[in-house]
């Protein structure tokens, strides 16, 4: 019996007898701003410190925080080296990337292998 799990991205579904080892990650799980666009990680940033500065800001530009913005558990901001404030989750600092056009668009994801989707901590499949 083929039982479907819930959308995993908006208009593909999979059901379970079709996944054999497999990474998945659900929609739900991935961080976005608030017009929907997914948000990044960079591994090249350290302790709270953002280390995509000029050009690299160009093509991934900061979640930054507008102010009177309420941070939530999980989310806080750091003070970016021109004084603006970027959103950060788990200390990490939160960008998009000009590379993704709408909503659900994770292309990205891995670039360089140093950019990676935000995931929102606690889940695991």
């Amino acid at each position: 019996m083929n039982v479907p799990f819930k959308s995993l991205i908006a208009g593909f579904a999979i059901s379970a007898a079709s996944i054999t080892s497999v990474a998945v990650m659900a929609a739900d799980t991935i961080l976005t701003d608030s017009s929907g666009m997914t948000l990044y990680t960079f591994d090249k940033d350290s302790d709270g410190v953002s280390n995509c500065n000029g050009g690299c800001a160009i093509k991934w530009p900061p979640y930054l925080m507008e102010d009177g913005a309420n941070a939530k558990m999980g989310f806080g901001h750091i003070i970016r080296e021109d004084g603006s404030k970027q959103w950060t989750y788990q200390n990490e600092p939160l960008y998009t990337w000009v590379g993704d056009k709408k909503k659900g668009d994770t292309t990205g994801d891995g670039l360089g292998g140093v950019w990676h989707v935000a995931e929102k901590s606690g889940y695991s499949y």
